[in-house]
């Protein structure tokens, strides 16, 4: 499935650049080695997410990639699950493969995104500025869009 986006400013707390001092280096800087234990190696992606507005639509969860239970990463806030699903993004005549990436909003309780609004974890991609439109690919046994 195809879907367009706008690229929007985040809560910046993935890749450290807020002023949240809780997590220097960023989450996804802390949160690596407890993927890495369990199978999901991200060393290769930008430690950031770069978030999709994908208004009025969102989507909602199938199968995911990797789905992490109680991932006790911080001592500022209990246990938060993790879904991973597989991401295509076309930007300027090229394909960038990486993940969606979703804290499950049932366990997270800090940084509460938009429903419309993705996460994507990919390689550093040069150009990439906020209120671009991109198009990402997903897999329909992954995720299904519905208008929200």
């Amino acid at each position: 499935m195809k879907i367009d986006g706008l690229i929007c400013k985040g809560h910046g707390v993935a890749s450290g650049i807020s002023d949240n001092k809780r997590y220097p280096g960023g989450t996804l800087y802390h949160q690596l080695p407890y993927f890495k234990k369990r199978g999901l190696d991200l060393s290769s992606y930008f430690l950031g997410t770069i978030n999709l507005d994908i208004s009025p639509y969102q989507l909602e969860i199938g199968t995911p990639k990797h789905f992490f239970k109680a991932i006790p990463w911080s001592n500022y806030i209990p246990p938060e699950n993790f879904y991973f699903f597989d991401v295509k993004l076309n930007f300027r005549h090229n394909e960038y493969e990486g993940l969606i990436y979703m804290p499950d909003p049932i366990t997270k309780v800090d940084h509460i995104q938009e429903q419309s609004i993705l996460e994507l974890i990919l390689p550093k991609i040069s150009g990439l500025e906020y209120g671009l439109k991109v198009c990402i690919e997903v897999k329909d046994e992954q995720l299904r869009l519905f208008k929200g």
